[in-house]
């Protein structure tokens, strides 16, 4: 993608709005517009991180079995009124009248839809376990949104729902979404540490919140540094077999947000070098609940016994978009933000230093049809802006490499090799950095 034809309205000074710093760079990078308190436009290149991330979320939901289905964003109040949430949901739901009447909601969360479309459907436990998942917008009208995607209004969100015949099965799909979170969370380049955490609105009586450190977070965090060093699990993970052995590390030590933490316990277990302190961005949470919702609503399954009882369910939410702001919190330095790899927008940023210079023109045109043919994507600034000002750009947008090409550099037979992350730069000849890119001819 050349510059010159690419939407990247990139900002100078920090945004007076802008309090954290995945807020402040989001908006200088041009990667979202605010378009009402909460509200914001996704723009080219944030769009771009916003797939990557949805790619992953989706490729390890996928993995761990469950299905993808996709569900309105309107809902039925009716619906929340079998479940008895209707009422107690409070102002942060957003309710609706349409031209006939009907009173319908904007969906801050889909328990109520997805146990009406699992009850309409499945009625034997041979179809059981099943885990549906979607990846869709919500709207929560929050009284103070702030933090910019951090805490906005309408967001991304991938919510997931178990329904299991017993309990001890439904704790299983729970421990699956369990790895999959950890694997899925470390393929972002983010170390999400799992702590027990009160199950609110959802309801049930288990429940992980995953907690990215950072300075910024919303709440106090508790932990033993053991977690901040446990490998995550592989991708040959066996998700039918037990998990317990891959999950009871996670678990054992001490970790906790401020709302359930017992200061008395956490000094007894974990030994004063290895405590940690610190905030932490709450990226997912787990829920198991039990019947709390088959029960009132009538989702029912005939178990092998003949007899037909509640299914017992699971939700698993991962904030999509939130995600970006924890990944920026996470990732940058003071020249602007510094994506890892898997989620970057782009892998090569190919700066030109001499636009209409025949030479750097055609080198700059065969390079990034090189990177293009080895599948690496590539954002060309071709456009006439001074040098310092197209170096200043690729380190706030914070694509992990930068190719730099001049007529001096041509001269002498070479081309500038840069890596955002460190700052390492590298004078080599253009198949040298080619093939260290990952395009060899």
């Amino acid at each position: 993608m050349r510059l010159s034809q690419y939407l990247l309205p990139t900002l100078k000074e920090n945004p007076a709005e802008a309090q954290i710093a995945s807020h402040r760079l989001m908006l200088r990078a041009g990667l979202i517009r605010q378009e009402a308190a909460g509200i914001y436009a996704w723009l080219p290149l944030g769009l771009r991180v916003l797939r990557k991330v949805e790619r992953i979320v989706r490729e390890e939901m996928d993995r761990a079995g469950a299905v993808e289905l996709l569900m309105p964003t309107l809902q039925l109040a009716e619906l929340w009124r079998e479940s008895g949430r209707y009422d107690a949901y409070g102002p942060e739901m957003l309710r609706i009248v349409d031209r006939h009447e009907r009173e319908l909601l904007y969906g801050p969360t889909n328990e109520e839809m997805i146990t009406e479309i699992f009850r309409g459907y499945v009625h034997s436990y041979r179809s059981l376990p099943l885990t549906l998942y979607q990846v869709q917008w919500k709207f929560r009208d929050e009284q103070r949104p702030r933090f910019g995607v951090m805490r906005g209004r309408e967001f991304l969100m991938k919510d997931g729902y178990s329904f299991d015949l017993d309990e001890a099965s439904a704790r299983r799909s729970y421990q699956r979404m369990f790895v999959a979170y950890l694997r899925m969370f470390a393929r972002m380049g983010l170390r999400a540490i799992p702590m027990r955490a009160e199950t609110g609105p959802i309801g049930g009586d288990l429940s992980h919140e995953f907690i990215v450190l950072a300075q910024t977070g919303e709440s106090a965090v508790y932990c033993d540094q053991a977690l901040l060093e446990l490998p995550v699990p592989g991708a040959d993970v066996d998700y039918g077999g037990e998990l317990d052995a891959l999950i009871a590390p996670w678990t054992a030590p001490y970790a906790a947000t401020e709302d359930v933490h017992d200061a008395a316990r956490f000094e007894c277990e974990v030994p004063l070098e290895r405590r940690v302190l610190a905030r932490g961005i709450e990226v997912g949470q787990i829920f198991y609940y039990g019947t709390k919702y088959s029960l009132p609503m009538k989702a029912l399954v005939t178990g092998p016994d003949g007899v037909e009882r509640p299914v017992h369910g699971g939700c698993y939410g991962v904030g999509v978009s939130r995600l970006l702001g924890a990944i920026i919190e996470a990732c940058h330095d003071e020249q602007g933000i510094v994506w890892p790899e898997a989620v970057a927008p782009y892998r090569v940023g190919l700066v030109n230093l001499k636009v209409g210079d025949a030479r750097s023109d055609a080198a700059c045109a065969a390079i990034q049809a090189r990177l293009a043919q080895a599948g690496i994507e590539v954002l060309y600034d071709d456009t006439d802006e001074r040098a310092g000002a197209k170096f200043a750009k690729m380190d706030l947008i914070g694509l992990p490499w930068q190719l730099i090409v001049g007529p001096r550099g041509l001269e002498a037979g070479t081309v500038e090799l840069k890596q955002r992350a460190g700052g390492e730069r590298r004078e080599l000849s253009v198949e040298a950095a080619l093939a260290a890119l990952g395009a060899a001819p």
